[in-house]
């Protein structure tokens, strides 16, 4: 049984560094991002005036938003499952 929890925690702890690795590079994404808009220049941006400012703002939100949404699935997925891990241990230390 041991063997069998062993190889769910280490099932678990591979799924969980590929969701590190999909937040790290969407990360890396919303960095860029943050980085352009910090240099765009104050003055006449020529985003074709003021509505294509907005809407720029927006799909930038839309990344950041988007970015803290896949963190928050990812601890969820990571208190989901790390639950099931400490449930089975918990069965097998009543056997």
């Amino acid at each position: 049984m041991e063997e069998k929890i062993t190889e769910i925690i280490v099932h678990v702890s591979h799924s969980h560094q590929q969701m590190a690795r999909v937040m790290d590079a969407e990360r890396q994404v919303v960095v860029r991002l943050a980085q352009i808009v910090h240099a765009i220049p104050d003055t006449e941006p020529g985003f074709d005036g003021v509505s294509g400012l907005i809407e720029n703002t927006g799909r930038i939100n839309k990344s950041v938003i988007s970015y803290l949404n896949a963190i928050a699935d990812l601890q969820e997925a990571m208190a989901e499952n790390l639950g099931f891990v400490l449930k089975e241990l918990r069965s097998q230390d009543e056997e």
